[in-house]
């Protein structure tokens, strides 16, 4: 697999390609609600595409206050270029971005899978962060 990839910034992408990309990893609560996928790029801090052969392949999307606080809110590698580096490449053009903010985090599946990955990039569960004294409290996600 070629590592000829083009990082462009900013939320203003094509639906089409958006669609393909978040439905080849199953987040279908994205793909199911177009408009509410592209007004949640727009409203983005930050958004970093990346391209290969004219198609979208990979995403990364934080909100941030550029102080306190930056969430990782989305990063979607397609599956036929998972295992390329890709996503650790992702990962570290977002931590250099936002390496002025106290916190930089997210949310993700329990799958050892990735936990291995977050882990190899120098991201750590919350409960081994501050010596375990932080929690994070969630309202349940609308159905």
């Amino acid at each position: 697999m070629s590592v000829d990839w083009t990082f462009q910034e900013g939320g203003d992408l094509p639906l089409g390609p958006l669609l393909t990309l978040y439905a080849s990893v199953g987040w279908t609560a994205y793909t199911e609600e177009p408009e509410a996928l592209l007004r949640a790029l727009a409203n983005s801090t930050w958004v970093l595409s990346v391209w290969w052969d004219g198609d979208l392949i990979g995403l990364a999307r934080v909100v941030s206050d550029e102080v306190a606080i930056a969430w990782l809110q989305d990063l979607l590698v397609r599956p036929d270029h998972q295992r390329t580096g890709l996503g650790k490449a992702l990962i570290a053009k977002a931590q250099e971005r936002f390496a002025h903010v106290r916190t930089f985090g997210l949310l993700t599946d329990d799958e050892p899978r990735q936990h291995t990955f977050y882990r190899s990039v120098g991201l750590l569960p919350l409960k081994e962060v501050a010596g375990g004294r932080l929690h994070t409290f969630l309202r349940p996600p609308r159905s």
